[in-house]
């Protein structure tokens, strides 16, 4: 803002010339006290009357010296920004490698380190920060890749139609690795769309951890991380162990409960739909630590549309394991379009897997050997046809062995009983 001010001279003082102001000789941009720049000028014609005078600044000229100066600055801000930019970075991954691992963890030579690298935050507590109550979509995409980036593959736990399943380290942490092939790139990304299902996360659902397809170059690996259960599966853990009763009623009841949770419908604006599995076995459960069992391997499951009244079937290849269809589906008379129908034949699959607990419940040193369903009347790998004939055809059900109405062991038969009534309701 420029301010404007006259004022008048002694005229005994300062007149005539040339004895003139000295001010009036320094006729040029002048700096007072804060910076403030300021012009002069002097009446020196006619009546010296001040009343037309318009002062202004003159224009600011650059010399070639300060433009020089300039670019050079310029020119070194440019050359020193990215040095300290890669310097900083360089001092970040250095700390990471040198963060030392902790003691007892040096038989995983190709683990990363156990100690987190931003100041112990878990899978856990990054789950707990990202999703509300039963659990939201999950964490977000960038996190999900940002921590599949971080896994050292440890060992291979298991091998399946879609690829293998290894355990991995993220930063000390056990997690289970699902990698597809990349022509089952359509069960991958339907798999990982179900579990990012609103809600859907629960104590009996195997829980979600991250998805990324990851390109070395030469071929695309696609990974689908979740919970690790050092347990394993609920077939190769029933294999080379029995269980108690309480154990037995545990097994049963979590899977059962998984199962409803899977099935239910929550209204609201954030709610879940109905999902049927379609290929419930003992193959796809795991076995926690503490006894009781997740569902997992959601890569034919169907969500169910209540609005339009629909399923959205996807379109592939797979088909659900045919020792485990329901008569419904191997006689393809199962009404797609219809949801209850899906759960129906979820219902039947997990009859077949209380039938696979149970005998492998030891009462008082009893029990029978593990066995697949139907072990006794179709091959190890059978047919859609062979099935067809055995549970259509023939109308054929596992066998309910003698000892499990035994009245001789009072803590099987108050078992047993309720474990009869539902197997004769599903099978018959």
């Amino acid at each position: 803002m420029k301010t404007y001010a006259w004022r008048c001279y002694d005229k005994v003082h300062f007149f005539p010339a040339p004895e003139y102001s000295v001010w009036c000789e320094a006729n040029t941009t002048l700096y007072g006290p804060g910076g403030v720049e300021y012009v002069v000028d002097c009446c020196d014609h006619f009546d010296f009357c001040n009343r037309n005078l318009t002062p202004s600044f003159p224009p600011r000229v650059r010399s070639d010296g300060d433009d020089a100066a300039w670019v050079t600055w310029k020119m070194a801000l440019m050359i020193a920004m990215p040095i300290c930019v890669i310097c900083v970075v360089v001092m970040v991954i250095y700390h990471v490698r040198k963060t030392p691992e902790r003691p007892g963890n040096s038989d995983d030579s190709q683990e990363a380190p156990d100690r987190p690298i931003l100041g112990g935050v878990t899978i856990r507590d990054m789950l707990e920060m990202t999703t509300s109550g039963s659990g939201s979509v999950g964490l977000p995409l960038l996190v999900q890749r940002s921590i599949a980036r971080q896994i050292q593959l440890v060992e291979t736990i298991g091998k399946g139609r879609f690829g293998e399943v290894w355990r991995g380290r993220w930063r000390g942490e056990n997690v289970a690795v699902k990698i597809f092939s990349s022509r089952e790139e359509r069960s991958w990304f339907r798999e990982a769309e179900i579990y990012q299902t609103v809600m859907l996360r629960h104590d009996n659902i195997l829980g979600f951890i991250a998805a990324d397809n990851k390109d070395n170059g030469t071929w695309t690996q696609l990974w689908l991380i979740t919970d690790y259960h050092e347990k394993g599966s609920l077939f190769d853990y029933l294999n080379r162990s029995t269980v108690d009763t309480n154990g037995m009623i545990r097994m049963a009841l979590s899977i059962a409960t998984g199962l409803a949770h899977l099935h239910m419908e929550i209204v609201g604006t954030q709610g879940k739909p109905a999902i049927a599995h379609r290929d419930l076995k003992s193959k796809n459960i795991l076995v926690k630590t503490n006894g009781t069992c997740a569902i997992g391997d959601l890569g034919l499951a169907v969500r169910h549309d209540v609005i339009t009244d629909t399923v959205d079937i996807q379109l592939n290849n797979r088909v659900g394991t045919k020792r485990y269809m329901a008569p419904e589906v191997l006689e393809e008379t199962i009404n797609m379009n219809h949801f209850d129908s899906f759960k129906r034949a979820d219902v039947y699959a997990l009859g077949l897997i209380l039938w696979e607990i149970a005998r492998r419940c030891n009462v008082g040193g009893i029990h029978d050997e593990y066995q697949l369903p139907f072990y006794d009347l179709v091959p190890s790998d059978p047919t859609i046809e062979e099935m067809r004939k055995v549970v259509c055809t023939d109308r054929q059900r596992p066998s309910i062995p003698n000892r499990w109405q035994s009245i001789e062991v009072r803590v099987l038969c108050e078992t047993s009983s309720r474990m009869n009534l539902i197997f004769r309701w599903l099978f018959h």
